[in-house]
């Protein structure tokens, strides 16, 4: 099969678009055929790309964990999986990706393919929309009414992070650049700032959670922003424990988890049409490099998502 392949740790330059051997599904396991993948351009960067979860190198690493595909094979045991279901799923890290003709999945992180979504759209969503789900209603217990302030609303989970709060009842504010305000303005925001004009912290207070996507200096802003008892939220750095002691608020970092059932239910969100996926621009996987050096630029809005198959 074609495949991207990792020739080294680092950056795009050590992608290559090669034949790679076809994986077979094992007990418990289910053979995909990829449509189209999901560009996560940090993913370059974790250790979880070149180890297993034991810490133990994997050679020439297949990077590449948001897919949408149609079921090809189950290995023995795997009775809730038809052959030829077309399916997405965000699949564990530690383990070769789906930029490729063909990855391994489990039956715990395939969903059903939302019915009114081709492949390139539908691979645009897991990870990001199961980043912004599990943050606001596994970490930080989202609730109607609260106010949420998110930092990088525009990127890949911005966008369905302010779907989503909109959608629970939240009073959103978001950071963005002044060309992205229109745009989210439309999927749910109700308070946008500009954050090449003014700094958020001189006009916002009293917020419940905050939700960073950007990391850095943007985690110490945010501390004064929040009410107390309030959480931050991060998926990029982890924030202070001593910060947040000190500020009367709650902190966590984490990292997103595969989850068929909560792909079921965002499908069932995108299907009756509540929230959407953003796909930022469509590339070949044969020009995997030219995505990854696109999305690490940033100021994207939505994801890039490669083509498999035609």
């Amino acid at each position: 099969m074609k495949a991207i392949r990792m020739h080294g740790r680092g950056g795009p330059e050590h992608l290559v678009y090669e034949d790679a051997p076809q994986p077979q599904p094992a007990q418990g396991e289910v053979l995909v055929r990829i449509y189209a993948t999901g560009v996560i351009a940090t993913e370059l960067t974790w250790n979880e790309t070149y180890q297993t979860k034991e810490g133990v190198a994997r050679p020439l690493p297949i990077p590449g964990h948001d897919l949408s595909g149609v079921v090809e094979a189950v290995g023995p045991g795997v009775t809730d999986i038809t052959v030829g279901s077309e399916v997405y799923a965000l699949t564990a890290f530690g383990r070769d990706g789906a930029e490729a003709e063909y990855t391994i999945a489990l039956p715990t992180e395939l969903a059903p393919k939302p019915r009114s979504l081709d492949h390139i759209q539908a691979a645009s969503v897991p990870l990001p929309a199961l980043t912004a789900w599990q943050a606001f209603f596994d970490h930080a217990n989202l609730v109607e009414e609260q106010t949420v302030l998110i930092h990088g609303a525009a990127g890949g989970v911005g966008v369905f992070a302010v779907q989503l709060a909109h959608l629970a009842g939240a009073h959103v504010i978001v950071t963005a650049s002044a060309r992205h305000h229109d745009f989210l303005k439309e999927l749910g925001a109700d308070e946008i700032i500009d954050y090449n004009t003014t700094r958020f912290e001189d006009v916002v207070h009293d917020v419940d959670i905050v939700l960073d996507m950007v990391g850095g200096e943007i985690i110490e802003r945010s501390w004064n922003v929040l009410k107390k008892g309030g959480i931050l939220v991060s998926v990029v750095n982890p924030p202070s424990p001593e910060q947040a002691k000190a500020h009367g608020v709650r902190s966590v970092w984490f990292i997103v988890e595969p989850s068929r059932e909560q792909l079921i239910r965002i499908g069932a969100l995108i299907d009756t049409g509540r929230i959407r996926p953003i796909v930022e621009t469509v590339i070949p996987l044969s020009q995997a490099s030219q995505a990854y050096e696109q999305g690490l630029k940033g100021h994207l809005r939505g994801k890039i998502v490669l083509r498999v198959i035609n």
